[in-house]
């Protein structure tokens, strides 16, 4: 390569670009990530700049604040829903079914007190204000504030005060932050979407009405004659509902299943205005958002997904690599 006057530039002297990873909501399927940052820095590719949004946030947070092994190693101790369901602190009034406050005691035992801007990366949680509907990159403060914040899945948890904005999940605005990657000075951004298997939510149903012989429908008996058992629990009733069964979705499977067709649309339509330069896309569809029991096969998921990408990231490192410093084209003779 030749420099401004003409002199060869080695291509050790080449400048390795600015990485930046922006990581997409998922809930469970946040896990992947795991795999995913494992792959990249292990072949060498480390982020400058990791910014996520609701579990991406997350992952993101705890590997800027270097305790992604604690979080490894936390997701693949939940071996069963009992597991799952001692995090989940009901509450049966507020702004959502669930306050949070033991998930975000375990997020805080990883990374303490850290502040955003005492991280050696670069670092912004995504989460959206809930009066104005804004953008809100969070990237001052604590750290476990702004996961908080930007994992408050409307309805399922409560919303956080942050200053003075209250602020719920940024999938409702940016589920894959690539605009906060570029903003926060990436000069290549390698994305990672983790709903981009959901094939059926792009779907038109032209024509659909009652069942021919539709089934009898299930009546509930009239609230004042169920029998309760004599040590009834109102949270242990309300875990049921959550749930739901067999034969009917429960309250987090309607609302999850809603927000999830909703992030999936606003993707789309986010990445096709603002494309990052490598998109990762681990096939995961067919995990539930609270599976988080399944740390395991997600972390392998998504470690694949990193490993058929690896060679259009180095492709793209060496074509997109800035300059050297006073390199430029062949000086006229």
């Amino acid at each position: 390569m030749n420099g401004a006057n003409g002199e060869k530039v080695g291509l050790g002297s080449i400048r390795r670009p600015v990485i930046g990873l922006a990581l997409g909501g998922g809930a469970a399927r946040g896990f992947a990530h795991i795999g995913i940052l494992r792959t990249l820095i292990a072949n060498g590719i480390v982020p400058d700049v990791v910014v996520g949004t609701s579990i991406g946030a997350v992952v993101g947070g705890i590997y800027a604040a270097s305790q992604l092994d604690t979080l490894e190693e936390w997701g693949r101790s939940l071996q069963g829903m009992r597991n799952i369901l001692g995090y989940l602190d009901i509450r049966l009034n507020g702004s959502g079914l669930i306050g949070g406050e033991k998930l975000a005691t375990r997020i805080e035992e990883a990374v303490g007190q850290t502040l955003i801007e005492d991280l050696p990366i670069k670092f912004a949680a995504v989460a959206t204000e809930v009066r104005t509907g804004h953008e809100i990159w969070l990237t001052r403060g604590r750290v476990v504030d702004a996961m908080r914040a930007s994992y408050a899945l409307p309805g399922i948890f409560s919303p956080v005060l942050i200053g003075d904005r209250w602020l719920v999940d940024g999938a409702l605005v940016n589920p894959v932050p690539v605009s906060a990657a570029r903003a926060l000075g990436a000069e290549i951004v390698i994305a990672a979407n983790l709903s981009t298997d959901i094939f059926t939510h792009s779907t038109t149903i032209h024509s659909h009405g009652a069942m021919p012989q539709p089934p009898a429908p299930v009546t509930e008996e009239p609230a004042a004659k169920r029998r309760f058992p004599k040590f009834f629990s109102a949270e242990k009733a309300v875990k049921r509902e959550f749930f739901g069964s067999a034969g009917r979705p429960g309250i987090s499977s309607v609302m999850v299943d809603a927000f999830n067709i909703m992030q999936d649309r606003i993707t789309r339509a986010r990445l096709a205005g603002d494309p990052p330069d490598l998109l990762i896309t681990p096939r995961i569809g067919h995990f539930g958002w609270f599976d988080f029991h399944r740390a395991d096969d997600l972390i392998a998921f998504g470690a694949r997904a990193a490993e058929r990408a690896l060679d259009s990231i180095q492709e793209a490192i060496e074509v997109l690599a800035p300059a050297p410093e006073g390199a430029g084209p062949k000086a006229s003779e």
